[in-house]
């Protein structure tokens, strides 16, 4: 009876398992397990209630809704921690939203003339999205303000719209930052102390598998630090003695960055995990980061007597770090910036308008849009759609590349609409017109960041109350907004999903291959860099040359995590390339290891033994690029089997037997 139970249960299960939709189309619908940003969620509310409140108390409702708009999109924007980039992310967006909806306003009622302008308008936006994120978001509200200033009468004259827009935009800027004066650098020395956090629990980590997801957080915390650290060029670090100690603070973690793929080697292969001693001293280090209160004289650490090179290299990184967080100086030494300083003003635009106008990558994704939005405008100008912009809306939140798959984006916009519009039916039904608007604002507004770092359609669930909500204090149409909402996101949806999707076949084929082969010819080149370049006396630009290699890395596993989103087959092509991934970064840091044991007192390896490592990995990006089978895995790199660069060809060796055929079946 008990088996016959156990087998029932098993063909259940089995049936189960079959009828379930499939991960890559579930994934997005799991929640994020983030915390709530109550800054945020009060900022929102305040934000985009208290203009109704004003516009309703005089008299201008219309205005006041209008206001709320542009604060609705200075909300979603403000996703920057540092408050000199805060300024940039919400300003800069709302200055494209300004032309938009004043493009769009030009063109309102002119027929097949507003259809060619705002294809014109998406071209452009598609293009200008590929730059940065910055300009990403400034694409995005230039063609979704034209987009709504082409589709609804807005106050004349044509100035006012975009002037009311705008000082939404003002409202949430002015919010965000009355908190400047009070934690003025606060964000920056948050995320240089969570870098050294992240890097005590990758010494921890040390030896055991859970090491090579510690790694990808050290990697993302690194470049979330520079990127706060850096955001202005070394000329006014010079007038920031705070940035320049947090710069230098961030440098000093480097060596010990360096140190932990050595001490992870050492101990997966001689099983000497390191003290406990080390990663609390880090730790210890991080407060002292988090607290700024720099001392005379380091205080002394209880570290463990090192013997051995990987030892000596562990503690010599740590005790290097000590001395750079507790100094007092005001203008500390190794503030060298160029392992993560942006290019001048002048530098990135020529390299933005040179992306822009000569990548064929970019032309691809504005065509793209452009017939996506062109499509659109041209349905709703052959039929009637009531509410007909909301489907040239819905088309220009799904086409958006830098936020993930198409395909996927599409199916979670219907479905986050649809839980969206299960709020807002009520609302919009029982809720008295007038004064008791603002606090449904309030709360509705308030939902927005809280749900938006859980996942796009959950963000978009949190969202569409709110513009039904400002929707109808424009058109006082109540309830009966909600189906042609509904309708028309299916009907963008529609038309994201084949004219941008199914018609270009570059869409659903990942390019993570490509992406691979450049990763692993770096990669050769680092190795070179390691053994045979430092030996000319640039150690700085083996520096730089790992920190952009684990930069790379972290855009490519970022593409895999898009391409892990999208159906078949590009969905299960990327799911076979992932080990390959995983092994490049663990190649990378084998070089960096047997580099720091060198450097520590361990035998050179041979120029022999570097050339056939360096040329293994140069056949490997070959094949991946040429989609040749590699004809076999060389079990023989020569070499000494205790000498610095065995974990090395260990790892050289795996990622090769990883890309043969058979390894991805």
């Amino acid at each position: 009876m008990g088996k016959t139970a156990r087998t029932a249960r098993t063909a259940r299960n089995a049936t189960t398992a079959r009828l379930a939709p499939p991960a890559w189309l579930t994934a997005g619908l799991r929640p994020q397990p983030t915390p709530v940003p109550w800054a945020a969620v009060l900022r929102a509310a305040v934000a985009l209630a208290a203009p109704l409140a004003v516009g309703m108390a005089t008299g201008h409702t219309a205005y006041g809704a209008l206001v709320s708009m542009g604060a609705l999109s200075g909300v979603i924007g403000d996703t920057a921690d540092a408050y000199r980039m805060r300024v940039f992310n919400i300003a800069v967006p709302q200055l494209f939203g300004a032309l938009g909806v004043t493009l769009g306003t030009l063109v309102y009622g002119e027929g097949w003339a507003a259809v060619a302008a705002l294809t014109l308008v998406a071209l452009v936006s598609g293009m200008i999205s590929s730059i940065g994120a910055v300009a990403s978001v400034s694409g995005l509200l230039l063609l979704l303000n034209a987009v709504v200033g082409a589709g609804l009468p807005l106050p004349e004259p044509w100035w006012k719209a975009p002037l009311l827009l705008v000082l939404g935009g003002v409202v949430v800027l002015v919010l965000t930052l009355l908190g400047w004066p009070f934690r003025g650098g606060q964000p920056e020395r948050a995320a240089v102390a969570g870098t050294y956090r992240a890097i005590a629990e990758l010494l921890e980590a040390a030896g055991s598998e859970a090491y090579d997801e510690k790694r990808q957080a050290v990697t993302a915390s690194l470049n979330q630090s520079y990127d706060l650290v850096l955001a202005r060029r070394a000329r006014q670090h010079g007038r920031a003695p705070t940035l320049v100690r947090l710069l230098s603070q961030l440098n000093a973690v480097i060596p010990i960055l360096e140190a932990a793929p050595a001490a992870h080697f050492a101990a997966r292969r001689f099983h000497r995990p390191l003290a406990p001693a080390i990663p609390a001293a880090v730790r210890a280090l991080a407060d002292a980061v988090e607290a700024a209160t720099p001392r005379k004289h380091a205080p002394p650490l209880d570290l463990p007597e090192a013997r051995r090179p990987t030892e000596k290299a562990v503690d010599a990184a740590v005790r290097h770090a000590a001395t750079v967080v507790h100094q007092a100086e005001s203008r500390p030494h190794n503030v060298d910036d160029r392992l993560g300083r942006p290019a001048a003003l002048r530098v990135r635009v020529r390299r933005a308008a040179r992306g822009v106008l000569l990548s064929g990558a970019s032309w691809r994704y504005g065509l793209r849009l452009a017939l996506c939005i062109g499509l659109a405008q041209a349905l709703v100008s052959l039929i009637a759609v009531p509410r007909s912009y909301w489907v040239a809306l819905t088309v220009t939140f799904v086409m958006k590349p830098d936020f993930g798959s198409v395909f996927s984006r599409a199916v979670l916009r219907a479905l986050g609409t649809a839980g969206g519009l299960l709020i807002a039916a009520p609302v919009l039904a029982a809720v008295p017109r007038g004064w008791w608007d603002v606090p449904v604002m309030m709360v509705l507004a308030a939902l927005i960041p809280a749900f938006s770092a859980k996942g796009y359609a959950f963000q978009t669930a949190a969202i569409t109350p709110v513009i039904l909500l400002l929707s109808d204090l424009l058109n006082r149409q109540g309830f009966h907004l909600v189906l042609p909402r509904l309708y028309d996101s299916l009907i963008g949806c529609g038309i994201a999903l084949v004219a941008g999707y199914l018609l270009w076949p570059e869409s659903w084929h990942t390019r993570v291959a490509d992406r691979l082969a450049d990763a692993v010819a770096d990669t050769a080149s680092y190795v070179h860099l390691a053994f045979v370049e430092v030996d000319r006396g640039d150690t700085a630009a083996r520096h730089r040359a790992r920190r952009k290699l684990y930069r790379d890395m972290s855009a490519v596993r970022s593409e895999f995590q898009r391409a892990l989103t999208e159906p078949p087959p590009a969905g299960d092509l990327a799911a076979a390339w992932w080990p390959l991934a995983i092994a490049v970064e663990r190649i990378v840091d084998a070089t960096t290891a047997a580099r720091i044991r060198v450097d520590h007192g361990a035998p050179a390896p041979d120029p022999a033994e570097v050339a056939a490592v360096e040329r293994q990995l140069r056949e490997l990006a070959d094949g991946l690029r040429s989609s040749d089978v590699l004809e076999e895995v060389r079990a023989d790199l020569g070499g000494d089997e205790d000498g610095a660069l065995e974990p090395l060809r260990q790892e050289v060796r795996a990622a090769r037997a990883i890309a043969t055929p058979g390894a991805r079946e």
